[in-house]
Formats: structure tokens, C-alpha cells, sequence
């Protein structure tokens, strides 16, 4: 996420990270990044407290189910039974965990919550267990002693808090929430809550330029592997707009020639680069 001051947008990006519409935004998040990220700054902030609130809410079967239709939905997938088998008793240390590995560099803060939502949505983890949370940190590839120091200083709860803040100031009440900014700091910023089609951010960025910019093209598919290493059948169809059906069909030769591994999961296909 780069932090070019040049940039004329800034998107405010409100995320939970028991919440599987925000998985289900992260493949979108990729795409307009690749193709209009020299046009606008990311800056992810929790809303920790919709989580906790959420948690007290809703019971585990309820939560399960909701999980379950997202899946179905969106086609990113969401192993529901980890609401019978092993519940995520409290948001709050994933939350601090998340802004400390943010303390580690922006692209560090949004590697590290990529891990957890894969060990949450499809390894059925309880990502509220300080162990869960310090493989998601060395698979994420962050300095370990750091990354505990981290976890219980004063900075990363202020840090924490500042992002609550935020979220009350900007009226967030839901997850995910974007907002978008533009240069002009006297024009109020749009926002968008819930998750939407592609097309519909991209709309947004078009009206906040006013202008319609040219969108890039993604890398090839082998190095979009190489960076992100564990990837979905879906995201990649998202990405570079092919069916399903077409991404298997690709896949499947780098499987032939060994530089990717198939892993099975509730709904649809992961593919792990291997080379």
C-alpha cells in the first residue's frame, strides 16, 4: 500500500475481522489496487467494537449460518462449522494484534490480517489464541520479538483506540464500510457501507476524479502468484476476469508443471505457488 503524498484520493477502508463480507471485499480491495492504486491511499482502520458488540449479539448458530450464505453468496470461502467446533471467544486481542504488525509497516499490517482471515475463514483457527496469533505473525513474515513487544504496549492500544475514534467520528456503524476522499478537504467524502460490486468502486473513483482513468493491467498470472502466494480460484477469477472454469483450466497446467499446490476447501479451490 503505497504511501505516495501525490495520490489525489484517499480511501478509508473499516474492516472486522470476524466479518466475512470484509474476506469477501479482499479479492475487490486487490483489483482496484492493481488497476487504479496510483490513484489513491488505503489506510485500513478496525471497528474492533462492532466485532465485540456482535459476539454478545448473536449466538453461534446464528453466526454460522450467516457465514455459510456468505460463502454461497460470494464465493469466497467460509468454514461455518468453526462457530460449533472451536468459537473465537474475543475480538479484542486479534484487534491489537492486527495494529501491532501494523507498526511493522502498512503492507506488514495488511499481510498479517490476510493470515488471520485465512486461518479464521478457512483453517476453522480461533484467532483469538495468542499462539494462532503468532503463526499468522512468522507467516506473514514480521520480526516475531517485535511483534510481541508490540503487542502489549501503550502505543498499539492508542493506536487501537484512534481507530475506534474514527470509526465514531466518520459514523461507522457496519462492516465494511469505505470512504472516500478526495484533494478538496471543503467536499464532505463518500461513503459506502456493505459490499458492492466492483464496477460500483469504480464508479466512485470516477466521480471523485472526475475523470475516467485508465485502468492497469494485472501482472501475469504466475508473478500475481509469486507475491501472494495463497490465493483463491475466486480471487483470481476476480482479478483478471475470467470464469471459474477458465482459472482451473490455467491453474491446472502450473500444477502439471509443479510450481502450484491444489488445497481443498469447504467452498471452491486454494491454490498455494510452490516454485
Amino acid at each position: 500500500m503505497d504511501s505516495s503524498p501525490q495520490k489525489p484520493l484517499e480511501i478509508y477502508m473499516f474492516v472486522d475481522p470476524l466479518c466475512p463480507e470484509c474476506w469477501a471485499l479482499e479479492p475487490l480491495i486487490r483489483k482496484l489496487h492493481i488497476e487504479y492504486g496510483r490513484y489513491f491511499r488505503l489506510k485500513q482502520v478496525l471497528t474492533g467494537r462492532l466485532a465485540a458488540l456482535n459476539l454478545q449479539k448473536h449466538t453461534c448458530e446464528v453466526r454460522a449460518q450467516h457465514w455459510k450464505e456468505t460463502a454461497v453468496r460470494t464465493g469466497m470461502s467460509c468454514n461455518e462449522t468453526l462457530w460449533i467446533d472451536n468459537p473465537v471467544s474475543s475480538p479484542f486481542l486479534t484487534s491489537i494484534a492486527i495494529k501491532a504488525a501494523e507498526l511493522q509497516g502498512r503492507r506488514a499490517g495488511s499481510r498479517f490480517l490476510r493470515k488471520v482471515q485465512e486461518l479464521l475463514f478457512i483453517g476453522e483457527q480461533n484467532i483469538s489464541d495468542l499462539a494462532v496469533l503468532i503463526e499468522c505473525a512468522e507467516e506473514a513474515k514480521l520480526d516475531k520479538t517485535e511483534f510481541l513487544n508490540d503487542i502489549h504496549s501503550s502505543s498499539v492500544a492508542k493506536a487501537f483506540q484512534c481507530d475506534l475514534t474514527i470509526s465514531a467520528e466518520m459514523e461507522v456503524e457496519e462492516a465494511p464500510t469505505l470512504v472516500f476522499f478526495n484533494e478538496n478537504i471543503e467536499e464532505e467524502g463518500i461513503k459506502i457501507t456493505g459490499l458492492y460490486s466492483y464496477d460500483i468502486y469504480v464508479q466512485i473513483i470516477e466521480e471523485m476524479l472526475d475523470e475516467l482513468p485508465e485502468p492497469q493491467s494485472p501482472p501475469s498470472l504466475e508473478d500475481f502468484l509469486k507475491q501472494f502466494r495463497f490465493i483463491g480460484t475466486k480471487e483470481i477469477s476476480i482479478i483478471y476476469n475470467w470464469t471459474e472454469s477458465e482459472v482451473e483450466i490455467k491453474m491446472k497446467k502450473l500444477l502439471l508443471q509443479r510450481k502450484v499446490r491444489k488445497v481443498p476447501v469447504k467452498f471452491g479451490s486454494m491454490w498455494e505457488y510452490i516454485h
